[in-house]
């Protein structure tokens, strides 16, 4: 009869070309003595027992899990093959069974995605689809190594990935995003990189679905699919990928029910039970003599056909190894018993298949079986550096298909005025926050029509995202609404178009002749989106190539590549050479700030390389503890102000020569002409050795004889005379400006030539400024400096721009306005100039000012604008007179000479910052390629007593970061 040709394949020593790496201490005369000892152990019913991988639920009752160990105990199963659950519950049941078991199980996931594509609380990587974009296949080979790790610490020995199905059916019910693309090529490339990666850790890979679903029109969960293709075109195309993989060493198969009348003569005969597929094409034509199971036979495109047991014995006389999710295993037990008594099954067939089950099992190391570990499992299934991967993988997926004028990555923010609209019906708050860290963009809420057009015409471009809930079977397609009003926005406005959702949701646009461009992002997850904003703002250049065509519109391997424009970008700590279990510490030094009362929240930035890995808010805005601070709040900056306002402006000065080092007071302001500070240079004032007094606290003299603000230079509201806004009810007279010059003017001098610390500098540089340009210094910085970089929180008089909700409060101020200050800037000189002055006065977050110094390190250059000249920049981030003792540059602060200062003490002398008042700090070091943001109201509230200052909590943050890096 037909199923003694199993014979010819049979030999005593399998060659399992297909296998993963051996265990260590593996022989083969080891392996066979173990074989041949468990193979011997068994009854004929418990050889049998060995075929079947019986499916396993975490999530089900008590029942179910009974049932589970009768068929382990009583039928001595082989494996289990898990589905939905938990990973600790999962992991309980599975040094259960194994307890139980007389030979060690095959444990068994469909992780094509990773653990996630089962269970909950595990990882998740990109889908197949997404993988399909990115053309540096290590990548992918990288991916699979994790996910092995991953399965074999849930003791799992077998992933059932990769999918080989080339997917030439948009319409493909089952397959879709499961598959690597449409092109036999790139579908081989990327499997076999994935398998490679599962593989290199000692996890079985299974290539599926054998003969290839994807082109199918049909669920196989639920009918059987027609194939109707010749077998030239199947040994062309759905065979490519096999073919490839059985010649690196695939270990396993899956055989799919399909209907495949070229293969399979049989009208409406599943080819997971045909003899002619399973045997003459797989294993004789094919040449594989791996581990072949069958798809889940509970599915209908079997089940429908013969009931179970029947269903069991065909596949098993077909030719496969392993019989996956049969339904009745005692039941297929007594056919396969009453099979072989009427001569149908051979003990030469069983032989042959058991012990190639058992040779697997000894290969993967369950000779020496140990249980999970319970301890720390979760975090070991989430660890860091899965994130790591996950980065690089979306920022090689993301696929820019139309890109017309060169529209992307955005350019000239100065220029544009952006907004957004959400379509879809899936969270998109991590993409229109990344965009915003970019640049002012207005979401624009779906309304009625021709209200939206209206409030569009404010807008000169648009950012459209489809955002479509993460689901591989979920539908992603736009509505006809939808469809309309995409139509409607771009045909009178600049639209970009990002799709969070699979390739073929692009299938429904008639034309892309409408968008200035077009972005895939594949997915819609928080890392999906952030790299998406990234590649619109040339935080980094598109990559990615279509997997699939998209009508006549778009090719497989369509994809643009945009240019990266050194704007910062967004990513995990290991991706920049940082430590992120050191790191940890950073949020405890936080928490101690916050704890002890040092201020009540704060902001903490990292970046290096351009990129930052550390954004993270503590606290709250205030001690009511209500509002936590986000990453959005805007601070008062303090004497950031210095090197974020005054500073740059000089230096462009200075870089058109239009200012000199040497230029003197007297020249500078005329005022000065006739005092003893005429002589006094450029230079002395930027490093802090001018001979100026510290500070003068100019408000006091301005006080009445009870300590409140008089009337002969307040009033509670706006007049043109007073229009000097103090505080929200408090304005100062329109001469003061000119009266604190005049006093600085009128100051004393020290006695001698040495470094000494003082506001005057700055203040005097602001009216230097103001008076050379015509401008005020915040126009000034806002048109120079803060629009170009998308700095849109950085800003004097925020509350003449945005709500006092996301301004943290900086004093309960009992001295001079006698108010709770808010929105309105601390330093009290600085608030009597109309809150505009050259040392005080700025607001910002983190990320903005982290743009201002990530200029900085750049030498002057950030979004492929230069700001000034590298020349200029080493000119002033130069410690000019450290040999006398004086730490500072040319406007920025330095690193300390000695013990005493405003670092850790751990950074290069190249680097440069400065400190605030309020409890802020900003630092680059060129070096090590780092900016530091650190942002607090440590003076609320009240902000005589330094805390912060003493326990040294920006400095020690400071160390944490230098500690972390790892190259």
């Amino acid at each position: 009869m037909r199923y003694s040709v199993f014979l010819i394949l049979f030999c005593s020593q399998l060659l399992f070309a297909q296998s993963p790496k051996p265990v260590s201490d593996f022989s083969e005369e080891r392996e066979k003595t173990w074989v041949d000892s468990i193979y011997n152990q068994l009854t004929f019913e418990e050889k049998l027992g060995q075929l079947f991988m019986v499916a396993a639920y975490s999530n089900k009752d008590a029942a179910h899990v009974k049932s589970v160990e009768k068929l382990v105990t009583d039928y001595k199963v082989g494996g289990l093959i898990f589905f939905q659950g938990g990973p600790v519950r999962q992991a309980r049941l599975t040094n259960f069974y194994q307890s139980k078991s007389k030979v060690p199980l095959f444990m068994g996931i469909d992780a094509e995605w990773g653990l996630s594509m089962r269970l909950d609380s595990t990882y998740r990587y990109p889908w197949n689809m997404t993988l399909g974009a990115i053309q540096d296949i290590k990548l992918i080979e990288k991916m699979g190594q994790q996910m092995a790790i991953q399965a074999k610490r849930m003791g799992l020995h077998f992933n059932f990935a990769p999918v080989l199905d080339i997917n030439t059916n948009p319409r493909n019910p089952i397959i879709g995003n499961r598959s690597f693309g449409e092109n036999k090529e790139n579908v081989t490339k990327r499997a076999l990189a994935l398998m490679k990666g599962i593989q290199s850790e000692n996890v079985y890979a299974t290539g599926k679905h054998f003969p290839g679903h994807g082109a199918t029109e049909n669920d196989s969960h639920y009918t059987l699919p027609l194939v109707n293709f010749t077998k030239e075109r199947l040994e062309d195309v759905e065979f490519y990928p096999y073919k490839k993989l059985f010649r690196e060493g695939l270990s396993s198969v899956m055989v799919a029910h399909l209907n495949v009348p070229s293969l399979e003569p049989r009208p409406n005969y599943p080819s997971s039970i045909s003899y002619e597929v399973v045997t003459n094409v797989l294993k004789k034509e094919l040449g594989f003599d791996g581990l072949i199971f069958t798809d889940a036979l509970n599915m209908k495109g079997a089940s429908n056909f013969k009931q179970p047991g029947d269903i069991d014995l065909e596949a098993f006389l077909a030719g496969n190894d392993v019989l996956l999710f049969a339904e009745n295993v005692p039941v297929a037990i007594e056919k396969f018993c009453q099979a072989y008594n009427d001569s149908i099954l051979s003990d030469d067939r069983i032989e042959y298949s058991v012990k190639k089950i058992l040779k697997y099992k000894y290969r993967i190391g369950l000779n020496k079986y140990k249980p999970i570990d319970l301890n720390n499992l979760v975090s070991d299934l989430n660890a860091s550096e899965f994130d790591d991967l996950n980065y690089q993988l979306y920022e090689n997926a993301i696929t820019v298909l139309k890109n017309a004028d060169n529209e992307l990555p955005i350019g000239a923010l100065e220029n544009e005025n952006i907004a957004y609209i959400k379509l879809g019906d899936d969270k998109n708050e991590t993409f229109l926050n990344t965009l915003r860290t970019y640049a002012p963009v207005t979401e624009i809420a779906l309304d009625s029509v021709p209200l939206m057009l209206d409030k569009l015409k404010n807008y000169n471009k648009i950012i459209v995202g489809f955002h479509k809930a993460d689901g591989a079977w979920k539908k992603h397609d736009f509505t006809p609404k939808e469809l309309s009003l995409l139509n409607l926005f771009a045909g009178s406005n600049n639209v970009i178009l990002t799709v969070f959702a699979k390739p073929y949701t692009l299938l429904s646009i008639e034309s892309f002749d409408v968008f200035k461009g077009v972005v895939l992002a594949y997915q819609n997850n928080d890392i999906a989106q952030t790299v998406a904003a990234e590649v619109i703002f040339g935080g980094i250049g598109a990559k990615g190539k279509l997997p699939v065509s998209i009508n006549n519109a778009f090719k497989v391997n369509d994809g643009l590549k945009t240019n990266k424009i050194n704007r910062l970008g967004f990513t995990t700590p290991q991706n920049v050479g940082m430590n992120p279990y050191i790191l940890a510490k950073i949020d405890k030094l936080a928490q101690k700030a916050i704890d002890g009362k040092m201020t009540p929240g704060l902001q903490i930035v990292v970046a290096r390389k351009g990129k930052i890995f550390y954004q993270k808010s503590f606290g709250y805005r205030d001690y009511k503890n209500t509002d936590k601070v986000t990453n959005q709040d805007v601070y008062d900056l303090a004497s950031l102000t210095k090197i974020l306002s005054t500073l740059p402006n000089v230096m462009q000065l200075y870089d058109k020569k239009k200012l000199e080092m040497d230029a003197k007071l007297g020249t500078m302001l005329p005022v000065f002409a006739d005092t003893d500070k005429k002589n006094i240079t450029l230079k002395d004032m930027l490093t802090h050795q001018a001979r100026f007094q510290a500070w003068i606290p100019f408000y006091q003299s301005t006080l009445d004889s009870t300590k409140r603000p008089s009337k002969k230079y307040y009033r509670l509201t706006y007049s043109p005379e007073f229009p000097l806004q103090v505080d929200e009810n408090l304005y100062l007279r329109k001469d003061y400006s000119d009266t604190i010059i005049k006093r600085i003017a009128m100051s004393k001098l020290l006695p001698k030539k040495e470094y000494k610390y003082s506001d005057f500098s700055f203040i005097l540089l602001k009216d230097y400024l103001e008076k050379t340009t015509h401008k005020t210094l915040d126009v000034l910085s806002d048109a120079a400096f803060y629009k170009p970089l998308g700095a849109s929180t950085m800003t004097y008089n925020p509350l003449r721009k945005m709500d006092m909700d996301i301004i943290p409060p900086t004093e309960i101020d009992k001295y001079y306005r006698y108010t709770k200050v808010q929105g309105y800037v601390h330093d009290m000189g600085a608030a009597m100039q109309d809150g505009v002055a050259g040392h005080a006065g700025l607001f910002a977050n983190a990320v903005d000012v982290a743009k201002m110094m990530q200029m900085y390190l750049q030498k002057g250059n950030y979004g492929n604008h230069q700001y000034f000249s590298e020349k200029t920049f080493d000119d002033f981030n130069n410690c000019a007179f450290c040999k006398e003792g004086n730490r500072r540059g040319i406007g920025f602060d330095k690193p300390q000479l000695g013990k005493e200062g405003p670092t850790c003490g751990c950074v290069s002398m190249t680097s440069f910052g400065h400190t605030g008042f309020t409890g802020t700090m900003a630092w680059a070091d060129p070096d090590k390629e780092i900016v530091y943001v650190f942002l607090s109201n440590r003076t609320f509230p009240e902000s005589t007593v330094n805390k912060l200052s003493k326990e040294n909590i920006r400095e020690d943050i400071q160390k944490v970061i230098y500690e972390a890096i790892t190259d």
